[in-house]
């Protein structure tokens, strides 16, 4: 990820069956921009599971392509001492789309990633360390998410 340059949204909803959204949709009332709250990201990523496949012709295992499943995904945010937007926003069951633009908001770039989420939870951080409050929302990734999707034209 690139700080400062990578944008980071949660939608309410995206009405395409493909799961990318417009830019109505993405720079809507649907959507909330979440990259000045973010301290902390874990996940986001797809992986594969191989499956193997031995066989008694040889003492190597091979493998072939397993299911794709994906890693466990978190934000680490910023909490903010008056305005709970956020919280609400995010608070547990909470259903949507998580959406990364990974280079920025470049017009036609294939840098944008979906994922449709549920929030599986959501909690403070505590520490006695000097340090901003904050706390952590776990996400489960709901259905396949749609990878290198190309940004949306601007109006």
């Amino acid at each position: 990820m690139r700080r400062g340059t990578t944008a980071f949204f949660f939608l309410k909803a995206v009405a395409a069956p493909s799961n990318i959204p417009t830019r109505a949709e993405l720079t809507g009332s649907n959507a909330t921009d979440l990259a000045e709250a973010i301290s902390d990201i874990e996940g986001w990523a797809l992986e594969n599971v191989p499956i193997e496949t031995p066989d008694m012709a040889s003492e190597f295992t091979t493998s072939i392509p397993g299911e794709d499943k994906a890693d466990n995904s978190s934000f680490t945010l910023y909490e903010d001492k008056v305005d709970g937007t956020l919280e609400t926003l995010l608070s547990k069951g909470s259903e949507g789309y998580v959406v990364i633009l990974r280079k920025g908001d470049i017009p036609q770039s294939k840098s944008m990633d979906v994922f449709p989420v549920r929030v599986g939870s959501r909690s403070a951080t505590y520490t006695a360390g000097a340090e901003p409050a904050k706390y952590k929302v776990s996400f489960g990734i709901t259905a396949k998410p749609s990878l290198d999707a190309p940004i949306p034209a601007k109006a």
